[in-house]
């Protein structure tokens, strides 16, 4: 059986990033003092008394400020461009949850908010042999003192049941919490073995990402806004592609170090450095409006870095005056700025017509494929014989380098051990040579290729 799903709703700041960072056992969710921080959905694994189970964090919901004619002060400085779709947000994450953590705040006490969420979930629950689904545990946060866990009594008026004071910053009154959580869980199978191709789109602010992902899965799944920087976290999805399961990991835009504001800014390219470290392939995405940029050069090295496989997206194509020669000469720029990644495809698509886009899945899948190839040992040794009768490798002190022979160790990425008489004598450009003469046998689209050296023991 899959894992259970445990959302996390609640209004602006009453510390549900803080609580699921506590339940997920790492600093995930982006935490800022400012109400609404948390835009898109967040997902994590987590687990209590044996009992494993995703969580997911949600931007707040906050119902005083959606609507037309609504004259309430926004949360903060451009807050209110997104609350009717982080409240869109938390609302699909309780139609999917099979359960809900409702956190509130003893300091602020039960606000009209809260008794509107509390209407919210109540609208969103349904009746499953006998029982309300999902349901809804309610937490009182914040809950530091005596004085204020006495204060958690008053949220029986919400009619959700017991409130359970707790603490997300100290951890106290967490695990009765838990205990009821795992209680209204049915029967849980085997943990189940995360088997997807996991699929990281990257790149700047602002290239469409959100958007591509949106295409990709034919819903409104990911916050899109024309404001750089809407999406903060990098954002777990989870698809069936031909029968293929899928994760997809929509990342926050990765500015240059330089222009990294302090903060939650900060916190979010680490969560987008994170997110290519756990990915297969990734998905650079690049604007076509703008052209290759050293931003992008950047991003791409941290791809490689990572040894991830990787396609280039052009996206915004339809956005552009072309001629028959204008995909030649821009794929040519692309080539000559990415030159470390010659090896990566490029696609030409648009986000927003969907020109292309139905090739974007198709293409990551494909050089998956190549990623865990595995080249037979005696294919590897004839590519390396032909390649050093080819060209002599280097020598230094009048002695050569001699390769004896290689064999593939691992995949995911291609790793080669070759051993020779001295690994001091080889050149970077003569592993550069060595990897082209291994592609021109076996290309390992969009893969990048690691070559060990290692002396053979006399």
């Amino acid at each position: 059986m899959p894992k259970p799903v445990v959302a996390l709703v609640g209004r602006p700041n009453v510390g549900k990033s803080t609580l699921f960072n506590r339940l997920a056992g790492e600093r995930l969710a982006v935490i800022d003092d400012v109400p609404g921080t948390t835009r898109d959905r967040l997902f994590a694994e987590a687990d209590w008394a044996g009992k494993d189970f995703d969580i997911v964090d949600t931007g707040g919901i906050d119902p005083s400020q959606t609507g037309p004619g609504r004259n309430q002060k926004p949360l903060s400085v451009g807050s209110a461009d997104f609350i009717e779709q982080i409240r869109t947000q938390a609302e699909i994450a309780i139609r999917e949850a099979d359960a809900v953590l409702f956190i509130t705040d003893a300091e602020g006490g039960v606000t009209p908010a809260d008794q509107e969420v509390a209407e919210i979930l109540r609208r969103n629950q349904r009746t499953v042999d006998g029982e309300l689904r999902p349901p809804v545990i309610l937490v009182v946060n914040k809950c530091d003192s005596e004085a204020r866990r006495m204060a958690a009594l008053q949220f029986y008026e919400l009619g959700l049941g017991e409130p359970y004071a707790i603490s997300a910053v100290h951890g106290t009154g967490t695990g009765d919490m838990l205990d009821a959580l795992i209680a209204t869980f049915r029967e849980q199978g085997e943990k189940a073995v995360d088997e997807s191709v996991k699929i990281a789109i990257v790149g700047k602010p602002n290239v469409g990402k959100s958007s591509l992902l949106n295409r990709l899965l034919g819903e409104e799944r990911a916050i899109v806004s024309p404001i750089a920087g809407t999406t903060r976290d990098a954002v777990d999805t989870y698809m069936t592609y031909e029968d293929i399961p899928i994760t997809i990991i929509d990342t926050a835009g990765i500015r240059r170090r330089g222009h990294i504001e302090p903060g939650v800014e900060k916190f979010s390219v680490l969560r987008s450095l994170q997110a290519i470290e756990r990915s297969d392939v990734a998905l650079l995405m690049i604007d076509a409006t703008t052209g290759i940029t050293a931003q992008d050069a950047h991003i791409a090295g941290f791809v490689l870095e990572a040894w991830k496989s990787a396609v280039v997206v052009v996206n915004k194509w339809d956005a552009i005056e072309k001629d028959s020669y204008t995909m030649d000469d821009f794929t040519k720029r692309v080539r000559q700025e990415l030159n470390f990644m010659d090896y990566v495809p490029v696609l030409f698509i648009s986000a927003l017509t969907g020109q292309r886009a139905d090739q974007v899945l198709p293409l990551a899948l494909r050089v998956q494929e190549e990623r865990v190839v595995h080249l037979p040992t005696s294919q590897l040794n004839r590519i390396l014989q032909d390649a050093q009768e080819r060209h002599a490798a280097p020598s230094r002190s009048g002695q050569h380098l001699k390769i004896y022979y290689g064999t593939q160790v691992r995949s995911n990425p291609p790793t080669f051990l070759l051993y020779v008489n001295n690994p001091k004598l080889v050149h970077f450009t003569y592993l550069r040579f060595l990897e082209n003469c291994i592609r021109q046998q076996y290309p390992y689209t969009g893969t990048p290729i690691r070559l060990v050296m290692r002396p053979r023991r006399e």
